[in-house]
């Protein structure tokens, strides 16, 4: 597409975070955007805030987690639309703790969310592609889809089984140009997510942090990618300097992982164990932002360069260093 002007766009998830900045992005644009969550009477906010920005604004009121309701979502989005020309599975949540100790109900949740919503989203929506010969599918995905994430594996496991996914896909639509899979990946974001996480570590979440990444700088980076389609489209410094770390010394970024969480929740108060957002939408966190952002100190950036740098400079002599055969 040259120009999202009256282009139909759903995205799920769109209540709050990212979801909701896409939906101000695509609706500056002058897309159509259908808006999809469990949080109804937010979703409507969402809504008038686009139409006030001259978008006409459709609210789906959708759970991904239930493949009728993505179902229902792609047959009211074409019927409402006249078709789908962009699809942005970005619903997610999270539960933080060890694993042991986190219920084996709250990992299924966080798997049935981040994984099986957008596979069902997508299961909802190529068959529309399909009929129009066209259509982009966009799945915000995470710096956990290269990475591990200790206190938050099933986050994990679902993040790699949605790369696996997109990429599996893209495989079976490589006959069918028109239709572009992609994925944004983003690091940490300064979303309200962390407010909506289960928590089962025992402390206080207390994610401050000058690392996290702008939520528009996400939505923007969709927009982006649903004016022109990429494979991979990173957010910030942080998701290829971590893919590059992982990918070179996997065992060290385990190990600083690992004890870098434990160390961080053993320094915070103590807190109840909560389910969050898991099983039921939660009030708390409505806007764009989640206000976790701290100012970065002014030596920050050079450091965070250099970090590139040498991480770039391993990886290289790493793969250019010469291999001697054995006799």
């Amino acid at each position: 597409m040259e120009s999202l002007q009256g282009a139909s766009v759903v995205i799920t998830g769109a209540s709050s975070g990212i979801g909701r900045g896409t939906a101000i992005a695509f609706a500056r644009r002058g897309a159509r955007v259908a808006l999809a969550a469990r949080r109804v009477e937010l979703l409507q906010e969402v809504a008038e805030e686009c139409r006030a920005l001259g978008a006409a604004a459709l609210v789906v009121p959708t759970d991904v987690t239930q493949p009728d309701a993505l179902r229902h979502l792609a047959a009211r989005v074409e019927e409402a639309f006249g078709g789908i020309d962009v699809w942005v599975s970005n619903a997610g949540t999270g539960a933080l703790g060890r694993f042991d100790e986190t219920p084996v109900e709250a990992h299924r949740r966080v798997i049935e969310t981040n994984l099986f919503g957008p596979l069902y989203g997508a299961h909802a929506v190529l068959p529309v592609f399909r009929r129009q010969g066209r259509g982009v599918l966009i799945n915000t995905v995470s710096v956990g889809a290269f990475t591990p994430a200790p206190f938050a594996a099933a986050y994990a496991a679902a993040k790699f089984g949605l790369e696996g996914l997109i990429e599996s896909l893209r495989a079976e639509l490589a006959d069918t140009p028109a239709i572009q899979v992609c994925g944004v990946y983003p690091s940490f974001t300064d979303t309200p997510g962390m407010r909506h996480a289960a928590n089962y570590t025992g402390h206080e979440l207390e994610p401050e942090s000058p690392f996290y990444d702008d939520p528009m700088d996400v939505a923007e980076t969709i927009v982006e990618v649903a004016l022109k389609p990429r494979r991979h489209a990173m957010v910030g410094l942080l998701t290829p300097l971590a893919r590059l770390g992982n990918a070179v010394a996997p065992r060290l970024v385990e190990k600083v992982a690992g004890l870098g969480m434990k160390r961080h929740f053993e320094r915070t108060p103590p807190a109840p164990r909560t389910d969050g957002n898991l099983f039921e939408p939660v009030e708390a966190g409505r806007g764009v932002e989640g206000g976790f952002r701290t100012p970065p100190p002014s030596w920050m950036s050079p450091v965070v360069m250099a970090g590139v740098a040498v991480a770039a400079a391993t990886a290289y002599s790493s793969l250019a260093k010469p291999r001697h055969r054995r006799h």
